[in-house]
């Protein structure tokens, strides 16, 4: 079934509770891009159990920020987990190698410099670092909306970024106006 892209970009997404995907349970996955061609994404409340510091003696790159040294590196989705991006706000997107703007105050990096600057303390404002990515072929996100796969809500950056990890899904689901523990298992069309 082919449907109208509805765009999703910068959007919150959230697995129906009553599903069973363990790569996507109790996430919240902030959509990056979307398009006819499909869509990507990252989970924003899964920390990976690695710190900033620790990717970057992995990287072999130091981290001289203090303040950064501990900030949580989060686990992006289950598709290229070799591979870094940091979502920012930024004063100087263009400072780095490959910043993508998403929405008004929202930008995507996914270079080795973006990386470097985080871990020297270059970021003005807050961002979030992770490792892999979530992504949907053409109209496959589109279908899984259609069969009430997840809730969707568009995203802010205080959620995004000012929100603890572990507060993120309901901050998420707060927006909706939903409680997740009281959705039903069964779904509809009316």
């Amino acid at each position: 079934m082919t449907s109208s892209c509805y765009c999703l970009r910068n959007h919150f997404l959230i697995l129906m509770p009553h599903l069973d995907d363990l790569n996507f349970t109790q996430t919240v996955t902030y959509i990056c891009d979307h398009s006819e061609y499909g869509a990507m994404g990252l989970v924003v409340n899964r920390p990976v159990g690695l710190t900033l510091i620790e990717l970057c003696d992995h990287l072999n790159l130091p981290c001289t920020s203090p303040d950064n040294q501990q900030k949580a590196v989060y686990s992006g989705g289950p598709l290229h987990s070799d591979r870094g991006y940091i979502l920012h706000q930024s004063d100087n997107p263009l400072a780095w190698t490959s910043s993508h703007l998403i929405a008004d105050d929202i930008y995507l990096s996914t270079s080795i410099d973006a990386i470097e600057a985080a871990a020297e303390g270059h970021f003005s404002q807050d961002y979030l670092v992770a490792l892999g990515c979530a992504s949907w072929g053409p109209n496959q996100l589109e279908e899984e909306m259609i069969d009430n796969v997840w809730l969707s809500c568009p995203a802010n950056s205080d959620i995004l970024f000012g929100t603890p990890a572990e507060e993120r899904l309901q901050a998420a689901a707060s927006v909706l106006g939903v409680d997740l523990g009281l959705l039903s298992a069964h779904s509809g069309h009316a």
